[in-house]
């Protein structure tokens, strides 16, 4: 079995000032990282706090280009967004700060681009199937219910 190399608090706050600077992070893996880096507790607080002041670390700024990615580069819909950043544990304050990211107007065309897209995609499957499978594509990237079944009827019409 491989040796667990042991850090002190320096080095540990080093590497993770290098982790934050490289990409936004949240508290989360921040902590999941000095947990596996085997930390004991008070280091672990140590460190965050001293992120945080650093401003290495900063959660509202994790949210926002957290949902900006998102958004723009894998076309995720609001609900989605949201509940990636509850599973980091961020706080309903800052994930509506994160959403307003998000401009009214490149959601909703995004979301019409990419429902023709997959609606044009599945031509030739059965009504029903094709039904199906663009509201199953469409909900589980997190676009809002009510936009999907109405987009699907415009198309049906």
């Amino acid at each position: 079995m491989k040796e667990q190399k042991s850090y002190t608090v320096d080095e540990a706050t080093k590497k993770l000032e290098y982790f934050c600077a490289y990409q936004d992070r949240c508290h989360k893996e921040v902590i999941s990282k000095l947990r596996n880096m085997n930390m004991i507790p008070q280091a672990i607080d140590h460190i965050v706090t001293h992120l945080i002041k650093d401003n290495f670390l900063n959660e509202e700024r994790f949210a926002k280009s957290f949902a900006r990615g998102k958004f723009r580069v894998k076309k995720w819909g609001k609900r989605r967004i949201v509940q990636e950043l509850k599973l980091r544990d961020i706080s309903k304050y800052n994930i509506k700060t994160a959403l307003k990211e998000i401009n009214e107007e490149d959601y909703f065309q995004v979301f019409h681009e990419l429902a023709e897209k997959r609606w044009e995609q599945l031509e030739g499957e059965k009504l029903q199937v094709r039904k199906k499978k663009f509201i199953d594509y469409l909900l589980y990237r997190g676009w809002e219910s009510n936009m999907v079944y109405e987009k699907m009827n415009d198309f049906i019409r």
